[in-house]
């Protein structure tokens, strides 16, 4: 029996990287998956491979989860596929890179909206049904610019929005132990994504820039993110809530 039967784990962006790595392994510890995506061939392609491994899951798209109405549909939808939810995983994310200088007002409310207010949103409207459960956990992905300021590329935006949600993650714990919700976060240093790894193709100074700051020097690969969010939405971690997990290779230890 894996560490997550029969709990319906809804998982925002599963078209591709970290997303579609989350619903394998999510799947594959017994979990009823709703995923959505923004890119409809991309999301079905996530759905059959994970039907394929012979998991359960259910894909909704397109959605734009920077719109509130969109949202609020998606977990009302997510809800009525398999009665209930138990788990949100906070993966979807936009944003865009810049230095203060050249950083336009647009590029910044993008960037709020395509990393804070995503997971806002979800949350608030899962909320209640979490809440209706019995209890929950609700899991946002932010990243170690939440934590530190970063070189490589510049990230002013980036690193703001993903403070506020670090931030955000130990209110929602504050606010959700009474309900039986537990809030935590994590916060990945550079991973290596299909998308990242053709956009960089064989530039390996910029790869070098990107992982000087970690101990480790080099990229992490999704499943060393995504099995600690497993855990982290088990039952095992049930005395875990408003933490923070830096996966960052220790770039933040020093």
């Amino acid at each position: 029996m894996g560490t997550l039967e029969q709990k319906v784990v809804l998982i925002t962006g599963t078209g591709g990287g970290m997303g579609r790595v989350a619903s394998l392994i999510f799947a594959r510890e017994g979990a009823k998956v709703v995923g959505c995506d923004i890119q409809v061939d991309a999301n079905e392609e996530t759905v059959e491979l994970v039907r394929g491994a012979g998991g359960e899951m259910t894909g909704i798209s397109p959605i734009d989860l920077t719109d509130p109405q969109q949202a609020q549909r998606l977990v009302e939808d997510a809800v009525a596929a398999y009665g209930g939810l138990d788990v949100v995983y906070n993966n979807a994310a936009s944003l865009r890179f810049g230095s203060m200088p050249d950083f336009s007002v647009d590029d910044w409310r993008a960037t709020v909206a395509g990393e804070l207010d995503i997971p806002f949103f979800v949350s608030k409207f899962a909320w209640p049904h979490l809440a209706r459960r019995g209890g929950g956990v609700i899991i946002n992905v932010a990243s170690m610019a939440g934590m530190i300021a970063g070189e490589t590329p510049p990230m002013v935006g980036h690193t703001a929005a993903n403070a506020g949600v670090i931030g955000m993650t130990r209110q929602l714990a504050l606010e959700g132990a009474p309900h039986g919700i537990r809030a935590v976060a994590i916060s990945p240093g550079p991973v290596l994504t299909p998308a990242s790894d053709r956009d960089l193709g064989d530039n390996q100074a910029a790869r070098d820039a990107i992982t000087r700051k970690t101990l480790l020097k080099r990229f992490a690969q999704p499943e060393e993110i995504v099995e600690l969010a497993a855990f982290l939405a088990s039952d095992r971690a049930a005395y875990i809530t408003g933490a923070n997990y830096a996966v960052d290779g220790g770039a933040s230890a020093w």
